[in-house]
């Protein structure tokens, strides 16, 4: 081979050798790549059966400390047992606690107190924006409450000075609409205590005791952040006048009215917490959460008169862009039976119908075809509006 020939064998090979270097770096790097996700499922496998191979903990709660050891009540079963606890542990237990213990009975570790998640999600963390000024027509009912209510957690030597106990708890009553939700926010506008809100309904559940357990909670929560005020809407609900029905659903509820009566006022006393309660069905109450030491003050919240409906006008249409000769006082003798809701929906329409012809202002035409929108007949004023 000559020189040049020779020297183009060379490069030839030369060429093949990066050719396969390449390959063989890419192989490589894909390998190592491969190593690493191995790698990875594999420490993820040895932590999966490390969990595997762990023995589930069992809650149960410390009955009583001997010199012998503690005694537990295994949950689900009942089952008591004796048994030993470290002296770390030992030092921080009390009788009553949970526990978490394993298979063989050793206390493991001391859990917290058990609340249901439910009543914690009822307790308000912001403020309505609801204040006293923005409820028209209410001046006696504001006033009634503000006493039952504020005086008491912020005025507390002032009762003790005259020698009296205050007033444990207010009952709103009257028909739909008319201002018994909007004291209660204000009420938690106004107050620094803790505000927890429920609707009645939501203390009546399927499962036996789920509900009473629900109501010991919810005054649990309230005790542990006195002062409290605690809002219970639509009250009828669980405290309807109790039957002979042998329904397990009735019985449920009246179980849960029940605790409910005993956490009102029941054998310890009840601190620095103040209840709230609205129903629109007063009739449908049972008499054993009328009486005082429960609901010490029962306001009624009804319709509002002539210069009530002229106030919540005012209130509702301050924000709006009203003409000057829109008249409240003849929209106010126009809407005899209104209640507070209702005269709020009349005030939107109206600006819904100024919106209609492209107007920002509202006049006293818009007034009258929201009115004439509740119907014809004399009998119709006061229903409900629908917004069109």
């Amino acid at each position: 081979m000559t020189p040049s020939e020779r020297l183009a064998a060379l490069r030839n090979h030369y060429t093949d050798v990066v050719r396969v270097n390449e390959t063989l770096t890419k192989q490589l790097r894909s390998a190592e790549q491969r190593r690493e996700r191995l790698t990875d499922d594999v420490d993820r496998l040895k932590r999966e059966n490390e969990t595997l191979k762990t023995s589930s903990l069992y809650v149960a709660t410390a009955e009583e400390l001997t010199d012998d050891g503690i005694v537990i009540k295994q949950h689900g079963n009942n089952q008591e047992v004796l048994t030993e606890v470290s002296p770390t542990l030992r030092g921080e237990l009390d009788a009553g606690d949970r526990v978490a213990v394993n298979d063989s009975f050793a206390v493991k570790q001391i859990l917290e107190a058990e609340t249901d998640a439910r009543a914690q999600a009822m307790q308000v963390e912001q403020r309505p924006g609801t204040a006293y000024n923005d409820i028209g027509g209410l001046t006696e009912q504001i006033r009634e409450v503000r006493e039952a209510v504020e005086q008491p957690l912020v005025q507390s030597d002032q009762f003790d000075a005259v020698g009296i106990d205050p007033p444990s708890g207010v009952l709103l009553h009257g028909p739909p609409g008319t201002g018994k939700t909007m004291l209660a926010r204000a009420v938690a506008n106004q107050t620094d205590a803790t505000f927890i809100k429920m609707a009645g309904s939501e203390l009546v559940h399927k499962f036996i005791g789920e509900g009473a357990k629900l109501v010991r909670d919810l005054f649990e929560l309230a005790r542990q952040n006195e002062p409290a005020v605690i809002f219970i809407d639509e009250i009828d609900a669980i405290a309807a006048k109790r039957t002979e029905s042998k329904t397990s659903g009735d019985a449920e509820v009246q179980r849960t009215m029940m605790q409910l009566l005993s956490e009102m006022d029941g054998f310890e006393d009840r601190g620095e917490v103040r209840i709230i309660a609205a129903t629109n069905r007063f009739d449908m109450l049972d008499r054993a959460i009328l009486r005082p030491g429960r609901f010490d003050r029962l306001i009624e919240v009804p319709k509002p008169g002539w210069d009530a409906r002229k106030q919540i006008l005012k209130i509702h249409t301050r924000e709006m862009n009203v003409d000057d000769s829109v008249d409240m006082e003849e929209i106010a003798s126009e809407t005899d039976g209104f209640t507070g809701a209702e005269l709020a929906s009349l005030a939107t329409e109206a600006g819904m119908f100024a919106i209609r012809d492209d107007r920002t202002e509202v006049r006293t035409a818009d007034f009258h075809e929201a009115l004439e929108k509740v119907g014809d007949d004399d009998d119709t004023t006061g229903t409900p509006i629908a917004f069109a």
